[in-house]
């Protein structure tokens, strides 16, 4: 499809990632569209997969939420079609987030897919992710901005913008060209041509959403937790006052949930491993068994990891992982068995049988394949 990613790695997250915009030219040469606007527009047509479409009417923005099976009357000019999480439904998408495998995989969040019309953009706005965008078919002008705060405004009920900015990136886009945006940064792009954009972009929590999860998570899993405990105080000498003693107890009561590892280690392995979209999940029929499924990894079938799960392990861990929110235990520690389901979207036999005992992480995964988390390519 196209060849590696042009960019010194090392370089780009010591001075880049997370801190100031970056174009890298050329940063995939040679690339070429892993599907057509039409195979896009055929994508928005799904219920069950969000699109949206922007474009300007009488000088007013305006956007709407898929699904869509019409665009004749939007006309031949400025307006653009985003599908979220493209790589779930199209393997050849997933191959570009690939090239990012250098970020931890926890980070990462899906491959947006927008396809413009000349003149075609959402506006001027600001996102809390971080993004890479490759530049597919046709040309786009990107403004891009310092990270810094900005008023930001609805100009439409579904379509929220920043006020003008001064931008340190001003450039038009070729295929295989790649603009880096950190969080916090205002941007702005419209078609030069008719033009495809992949957007890899990574999530980074938030407190507010850290201290909510972990809440939902404590309510969840914990029937009983430490209660605030005054026994032995000395008399009141204000009715209406709380002492600061008591706050720095509150304190220390909240901190003992945080600070017991395996709580939090759960926890946060759960969250993280909730797909943000809705899986493909297709059940086999019939159901696998264990000789079943050994025969097949013998006879040179590949596993595939559903697009869009996400499996994750905590580092040290040689028998406990985390898949699509839940946790899972293998039979006996096997760091390797651990790695081998976590860190890589493909599972074939060799790799299985060199495993110290192959039979524990068979178990574990056989389900799962029932269940549709990973296939054999010839059943699709």
């Amino acid at each position: 499809m196209h060849s590696a990613l042009k960019l010194d790695i090392e370089h780009f997250l010591a001075h880049d990632w997370q801190r100031r915009p970056r174009l890298i030219k050329a940063g995939l040469p040679g690339f070429e569209d892993p599907l057509s606007p039409d195979e896009l527009a055929g994508l928005a047509l799904e219920p069950h997969i969000e699109s949206r479409r922007v474009w300007r009417e009488a000088g007013r923005w305006q956007a709407e939420t898929g699904p869509f099976d019409s665009y004749d009357h939007l006309g031949e000019e400025d307006w653009t079609l985003l599908v979220q999480a493209v790589n779930q439904w199209h393997p050849a998408v997933q191959d570009i987030a690939e090239q990012f495998r250098f970020i931890p995989g926890w980070r990462f969040d899906d491959v947006m897919v927008s396809f413009s019309t000349s003149g075609g953009g959402v506006g001027p706005h600001i996102d809390q992710y971080g993004v890479f965008i490759i530049q597919g078919e046709g040309r786009r002008r990107w403004r891009v901005g310092r990270q810094q705060r900005l008023k930001e405004f609805a100009a439409h009920g579904a379509l929220r913008h920043c006020e003008a900015f001064e931008a340190e990136i001003d450039e038009v886009l070729e295929p295989g060209d790649i603009l880096y945006i950190p969080p916090g940064c205002p941007h702005e792009g419209y078609a030069v041509t008719p033009a495809l954009n992949y957007s890899v972009g990574f999530r980074a929590p938030d407190a507010k959403d850290l201290i909510s999860s972990f809440a939902d998570h404590i309510l969840a899993h914990e029937t009983i937790t430490p209660r605030f405990d005054d026994a032995g105080m000395a008399p009141a000498r204000a009715h209406g006052r709380i002492d600061a003693a008591v706050l720095t107890q509150i304190r220390v009561l909240m901190g003992d949930l945080l600070d017991d590892p395996e709580r939090l280690a759960d926890w946060f392995g759960e969250m993280m491993s909730e797909a943000k979209h809705d899986l493909d999940l297709e059940p086999t029929e019939p159901l696998y068994s264990l000789e079943e499924l050994v025969l097949r990894l013998d006879h040179g079938d590949h596993l595939y990891r559903l697009g869009g799960v996400r499996c994750f392990y905590l580092e040290g861990s040689d028998q406990q992982f985390y898949l699509d929110g839940d946790r899972y235990r293998l039979a006996a520690p096997d760091a390797d068995a651990i790695a081998l389901l976590c860190d890589q979207a493909r599972i074939c036999g060799p790799e299985v049988a060199c495993l110290k005992e192959p039979k524990v992480l068979l178990e574990v995964l056989l389900p799962l394949v029932n269940q549709g988390y990973w296939y054999f390519e010839e059943d699709e």
